[in-house]
């Protein structure tokens, strides 16, 4: 099938006798390839089944391991292990690793508490020991009250009258008392001490004097930091040792408990079991003949989607199809922008998927905004640095392909623009380094172009295309603003027409389908959009257009494009009643305020062109500021003074930071920026998201090969 699509989704449906069912879960398992619909419970003489015997044996295990996991860091092989030797280990010496692993974090626990209450009474005590008085004495009286704390004004002590005994000191930046007075008496010490800013202090439990006891506390307390240290080392030590074995061990245990667990997903009865569920279509040959050994009844009906019969999404209120997950076709060079589809939500079934297509422009969009070679190159760098280290991980590897993927596109227009880290290649006066690259243009130059082209409708196309370039000395940036507005209308175009043939072929979520629908949906903002550029373009007409129009040509197009647009907003007040429930009257004023907002939508791709030119300023002040005072230097050093010597390195620094922080912002900014232009420009012009993720019951193989 076409990888615009989907993958073809069919209904599954296997029977048999109860005493197969383990025999048919262990197949599914090794098939992977059965989206297991959970019974509902709903039919007579049908329930959940019971998990196998085993499973609370495994159950245990996989608590142990899962929670031994979580402690560390987890690690596991470069490249999947057979599974033989993986359950030796789990059978033999594994478990009572993790349980080892287990006692030494329980017990670092239990001293990280300990510790935290040495560290309290260390300080209670240092606070109590400049008074000289032992801690038995501070408190435990039945005729005195005793105030022992902080104050902050210690001249306010005298105000407490002579029938208190008061001791007074310092400790640090703290003025330490300890009040003793009648019990009759405390309320009018209470309120002395409060004009003082006394603030009380926790005094130690126990006995005897407070600087023995903290000698003590401090000796104590350093056995527990070094047996908490020596418990590190150990768990370190189990990690460099054992953190793989853990990693398969606990991943065959997963897989394990699901497959002993996954009859709890299965409608049983007392002699049968009925297992439900979708698959891709292309295998249910292959799962139909693996099954036929343990099932009396298979079956496989490929889905057939009603139109307009509704789907996932919210707007679905009036049709109730159920809907079958989604599979996206087997990829291999664009499966990394799958990552950028799930981001958003896998697309409706039988929508198009728009995959395939940002394979081509996201790519494109990054590396217009980006557009250096340098910074290409490291990206790509980066990204292959990424999926060299990604091990098993496949996400990781993907998302280093994406890196890949996007750098090449910089490192393709950085040519096409003719920039290294800032700097023209072919610069129109002065001198840099990366003229040292001027061979790769072996043309001749007009103009300080290779070629150029003047289109139709104010389209100028060159090579070099020189972004930065003043425009009186032949410079392209007004140019480059045109193409990004072009690249948007046309981008636009493309997502209502993909929206166009989505609502004629599938209907619009309200029950609406077919041409007049998808015509009324979509084709009168395709009008509007033509429309608007007509109006546009005749509005900002310009003299020199290349003999392909005149001025006067170009102006009278204004009245043409005025009448479609005024057309399409009429019909689009339509289509707000007839489609959407809109009432009438405010559609006279809701149209005209949406038709409008067609104009933002495709004046926001003029970010392509100046988020590229920020970055761009942000490496060359780097270069004019840091990079030439340095050369001047190293190009005289013969002559250089002790501080040309010092203002070498930092030269250098700040250089390399300015250029770090450009890539840095290169790959960030135009990111979000490109991410924003497909996920809301374009996707919003025709993309439902309501798909269903296709999650087939199986063994995942990560660090341990299936058997």
């Amino acid at each position: 099938m076409s990888q615009v699509n989907t993958q073809q989704m069919g209904r599954f449906v296997a029977a048999g006798t109860k005493d197969n069912l383990s025999d048919a879960i262990g197949t599914l398992a090794k098939l992977n390839a059965l989206h297991i619909l959970d019974y509902d419970g709903s039919e007579d003489g049908f329930s959940l089944g019971t998990p196998e015997p085993s499973s609370e044996v495994v159950g245990r295990a996989l608590v142990k391991a899962r929670s031994a996991a979580s402690i560390i860091d987890l690690n596991g092989p470069e490249s999947a292990v057979p599974s033989a030797p993986v359950r030796d280990s789990l059978s033999a010496e594994l478990p009572n690793m993790i349980e080892e692993l287990l006692q030494a974090q329980s017990r670092i626990d239990e001293l990280d508490n300990e510790i935290s209450s040495m560290d309290e009474e260390q300080g209670s005590l240092e606070m109590v020991a400049s008074l000289g008085l032992d801690i038995e004495l501070l408190s435990g009286y039945d005729s005195l009250s005793s105030f022992v704390g902080t104050v902050t004004d210690s001249s306010q002590l005298s105000n407490l009258g002579g029938s208190s005994m008061i001791f007074n000191s310092r400790e640090g930046k703290h003025n330490l008392v300890a009040v003793f007075t009648e019990n009759d008496n405390s309320p009018a010490v209470s309120k002395a001490l409060e004009s003082a800013g006394f603030e009380s202090i926790s005094i130690p439990s126990g006995e005897g004097s407070p600087s023995e006891r903290l000698s003590e506390a401090t000796k104590l307390k350093n056995d527990l930091i070094e047996e908490r240290a020596g418990l590190s080392d150990l768990v370190q030590d189990w990690v460099r040792d054992n953190g793989k074995a853990l990693a398969c061990g606990l991943e065959v245990l997963e897989r394990d408990h699901d497959v002993l667990t996954a009859p709890t997903r299965i409608a049983v009865s007392d002699h049968a079991f009925v297992i439900d569920g979708w698959l891709v279509m292309s295998r249910a040959e292959e799962v139909m003949e693996a099954l036929d050994p343990f099932c009396l009844y298979t079956e496989a009906n490929q889905f057939e989607l009603v139109a307009g019969g509704g789907g996932h999404g919210h707007s679905d209120h009036h049709h109730h199809q159920k809907m079958p997950p989604i599979a996206y076709q087997e990829r291999s060079t664009s499966k990394p922008m799958e990552l950028l589809t799930d981001a958003v939500g896998r697309p409706a079934y039988g929508r198009i998927d728009p995959t395939i297509f940002m394979m081509v422009t996201y790519p494109l969009f990054f590396g217009m905004m980006l557009g250096d070679m340098a910074y290409g190159l490291i990206t790509m760098g980066v990204g292959w640095m990424v999926i060299k280290n990604s091990g098993t991980n496949e996400m990781l590897r993907l998302g280093g392909k994406f890196l890949t993927y996007i750098g090449f596109g910089t490192l393709v227009f950085g040519y096409i623009y003719a920039e290294f880290a800032g700097w023209e290649i072919l610069p129109h006066h002065g001198h840099n380094p990366a003229e040292n690259l001027a061979f790769l243009y072996p043309f001749e130059l007009d103009h300080g172009h290779a070629w150029a082209a003047h289109l139709p409708f104010g389209i100028e196309l060159a090579f070099p295309f020189h972004r930065v370039t003043p425009t009186s000395d032949y410079g392209n940036l007004e140019h480059l603003i045109v193409l990004t507005i072009y690249l948007g209308f046309i981008h636009i175009l493309m997502g209502l027409a993909i929206g166009f043939r989505d609502i004629l072929l599938h209907g619009n979520g309200h029950g609406g389908i077919g041409l007049v629908c998808a015509f009324f949906e979509k084709g009168v903002w395709m009008i509007l959009l033509v429309g608007g550029w007509i109006f546009a373009y005749g509005f900002l007409g310009q003299p020199d257009l290349k003999g392909y129009l005149t001025v006067s040509e170009a102006e009278a197009l204004m009245i043409p494009g005025a009448i479609t647009v005024l057309a399409s907003t009429v019909m689009l007040m339509w289509t707000l009643y007839k489609y959407h429930g809109v009432p009438f009257p405010i559609n006279v004023g809701l149209a005209p305020i949406e038709a409008v907002g067609m104009m933002p939508t495709v004046i926001s791709y003029v970010r392509l062109f100046a988020v590229g030119i920020v970055g761009v300023k942000i490496a060359e002040t780097g270069n004019e500021k840091l990079f030439e005072p340095l050369a001047h230097i190293l190009e005289d050093i013969a002559h250089a003074t002790a501080m040309d010597f010092v203002s070498i390195p930092l030269l250098l620094f700040g250089w390399l930071a300015v250029q770090a922080f450009a890539w840095g912002l290169g790959v960030f900014s135009p990111n979000i920026h490109a991410a924003r232009l497909h996920f809301v420009e374009w996707m919003r012009q025709y993309y439902d998201s309501s798909g269903e993720e296709f999650r087939p019951f199986g063994l995942k193989s990560k660090y341990v090969e299936v058997e």
